[in-house]
């Protein structure tokens, strides 16, 4: 199988909503994703682009997607987060995802980043596995905390004066 990996075009965008969402529905999150096309062209391809794409093609079709990001650390400095990696289902075990995996952990090398951060659910065992043979560290001593569209309103609402 002849895929090639890529850096992601503005004209990707719909494939790359297309595995967002394959992405919500294995992680049971169907309804989670609120980002449209538009979102991701302007986002990602606007006068200051927010994140950076990898898609993985294969006769001309989109078949996985990496999305990343720079962050900054207050102990490390430049960082990036690597907010999605997916492949789609019937093109899983071809070796896809681990191209695309190298293809960022490859790019923050050259930026000379000083980590690689991602989330991995816990019960994704074959992502932790595959994560930790390749060197990585899943950190079991840290939760995610996040404050959706609603908190941040009733936080702002009841402590700002």
């Amino acid at each position: 199988m002849d895929f090639k990996i890529r850096k992601g075009k503005i004209t990707d965008m719909p494939a790359v909503l297309e595995l967002i969402q394959e992405l919500a529905d294995f992680e049971k999150e169907p309804d989670a994703v609120e980002v449209t096309v538009a979102d991701l062209e302007q986002d990602g391809f606007g006068d200051s682009p927010l994140f950076k794409t990898f898609v993985a093609e294969l006769d001309g079709e989109i078949i996985g997607m990496a999305l990343f990001y720079p962050r900054y650390s207050t102990w490390k400095g430049p960082t990036i987060h690597l907010e999605d990696l997916i492949v789609k289902k019937n093109k899983r075990g071809l070796n896809i995802g681990r191209a695309l995996y190298t293809k960022v952990i490859e790019f923050g090398y050259k930026k000379g980043v000083k980590r690689i951060e991602w989330v991995v659910l816990d019960w994704n065992t074959p992502a932790i596995e595959f994560y930790k043979k390749t060197g990585a560290i899943v950190l079991d001593d840290w939760n995610t905390a996040q404050m959706d569209e609603q908190a941040i309103k009733k936080y702002l609402e009841t402590n700002s004066k």
